[in-house]
């Protein structure tokens, strides 16, 4: 579990295939002392399992579920990338709860400075979208931002200076994709809501979450 504030920043070192999935190679800009193999760290935004530390650099294994669900799959030697490691219960949780479960990939379309912010808007899929309020969090590449506004294939978050110069995105610019994340919470609250019938929703007769039941307990 993370909370989309960025610890910092690394570069890639190292892409190699093994089988079907690829081994990275990450040199950190920040002390690794505290981290042993086995540890989860967040990678743009993906959790990822250290297999290997070597002083500053670390090594993670991809699935190639994790490759065609991120932007991994086309990710270079020199990359930056926005680092995390997991949360420990004893930690402020600054951000929002993120489970470093990519959902997808977006495309930024569009970043114009406002003031003293970096407004940047990012097309997504539909079912992304179907996630997003404003106002709401979302995951962006690792790190947690509230979101100005959404329709139904784009949304937009502004970006604080403090923000853009401790991450990557003071280098992003349009037609760059990024490792999207919505709310878990939504996608938990909609999955009761709507009574799914996949084979793996219990097959109870006994009560149930429904618009009914939430609106009769004063939620809705």
């Amino acid at each position: 579990m993370f909370t989309g504030i960025i610890e910092g920043l690394g570069t890639i070192r190292e892409i190699r295939p093994t089988g079907q999935g690829k081994r990275l190679g990450v040199d950190a800009d920040f002390d690794l002392d505290q981290t042993k193999i086995g540890d989860s760290i967040s990678v743009n935004g993906a959790c990822l399992t250290v297999v290997m530390i070597e002083g500053s650099l670390f090594k993670v294994d991809m699935s190639p579920e994790t490759l065609a669900t991120t932007t991994f799959g086309r990710a270079k030697i020199g990359d930056r990338v926005n680092l995390e490691r997991a949360l420990r219960l004893s930690d402020r949780l600054d951000g929002h709860l993120v489970s470093g479960h990519i959902d997808g990939i977006g495309t930024v379309k569009l970043k114009e400075k406002t003031g003293n912010a970096i407004i940047i808007t990012i097309e997504v899929p539909e079912s992304l979208s179907y996630y997003m309020i404003k106002k709401g969090s979302v995951a962006v590449d690792g790190i947690s931002l509230t979101i100005n506004n959404c329709s139904r294939n784009r949304f937009d978050v502004s970006i604080i200076p403090h923000t853009a110069k401790l991450t990557t995105w003071s280098d992003i610019k349009a037609g760059d994709i990024v490792n999207i994340e919505t709310d878990m919470i939504g996608k938990y609250v909609e999955r009761f809501v709507r009574r799914s019938h996949d084979i793996d929703t219990p097959r109870e007769t006994g009560k149930s979450v429904d618009m009914q039941f939430l609106a009769k307990t004063g939620f809705v």
